[in-house]
């Protein structure tokens, strides 16, 4: 079947949080009101299950109100429950599985036995330059799949929500060396570019004051580049901080997104002032 007469679902999916947003199949085609619900999340066991359970309600209303049979589901996944690490250029390497499966070693290097029970993914590009390694946990990915079973969905895609951001508003950058950081609810994901290239990722938990700890990863990243220009310019995504006030700094210059030119997807994630939200 043509995507053209499938419905389209979008999902963020985070601790205690899910946002749906469906557009429905057509010539012209129609999103229907962003749902968003959002509980008491657990982010120190970044327990997936709960999460789940929540999609699994939102979908079963859904499904009650107009049929899901048929229709693509993409999902966006919070940095949570991803694991990265940056491939360096392999240039010998000329095969996708060769690549796929070196990046598969760097990660066991980095995050050890654990790698066994994820899946692996890459972001696009050539081994020349480098790539971007995720990893999510296999439970959560059959989980996902099984879920969309049950309703009779094709899990299109699960994407990081680092690298979806990313995609999302990388056109607009024009800087030979960046910082891009995805803030969310207890944690701060913080990437290096330079020239067009991932340089390294860093993927922590918030544990304090979030402007001190921003401060505190970009200086600490800063410095194990082995670099640092007059000014340092940081993309900053964080919808859910919508109060954010960071001190001005002569040394780091921000720029906040979304902006007027680009805006967020909507099953992006924002400001709850209740549990469910229709948007």
């Amino acid at each position: 079947m043509s995507r053209l007469w499938r419905d389209q679902i979008q999902i963020f999916f985070a601790p205690g949080r899910v946002d749906m947003v469906r557009t429905f199949r057509g010539i012209k085609p129609k999103q229907s009101p962003k749902i968003a619900t959002n509980s008491v999340s657990q982010q120190d066991a970044v327990a997936w299950n709960a999460t789940l359970r929540q999609l699994e309600q939102m979908v079963e209303m859904e499904n009650a109100s107009s049929s899901l049979a048929g229709a693509e589901m993409s999902v966006t996944l919070s940095n949570h429950f991803v694991r990265y690490a940056v491939v360096p250029p392999q240039p010998e390497i000329t095969e996708p599985a060769e690549l796929l499966a070196f990046a598969h070693f760097h990660m066991r290097e980095v995050y050890g036995e654990r790698v066994e029970n994820w899946i692996v993914s890459l972001s696009e590009g050539g081994p020349d330059k480098g790539v971007v390694s995720a990893a999510i946990e296999r439970d959560l990915y059959q989980a996902l799949e099984a879920l969309s079973l049950r309703h009779r969905i094709k899990l299109k895609q699960i994407e990081p929500y680092l690298t979806a951001a990313f995609d999302q508003w990388c056109t607009s950058f024009d800087d030979k060396r960046l910082w891009f950081v995805v803030i969310e609810p207890g944690r701060l994901c913080i990437v290096l570019i330079s020239n067009g290239n991932w340089q390294s990722i860093r993927n922590q938990r918030v544990v304090r004051t979030l402007e001190d700890e921003l401060f505190a990863s970009l200086e600490q990243e800063v410095i194990l580049s082995g670099h640092r220009e007059p000014v340092e310019r940081v993309y900053l995504c964080a919808p859910e901080h919508a109060n954010l006030a960071l001190p001005a700094d002569r040394e780091w210059q921000f720029v906040f997104l979304p902006n007027s030119k680009i805006p967020a997807p909507r099953h992006f994630p924002s400001i709850l002032a209740r549990r469910t939200d229709y948007a």
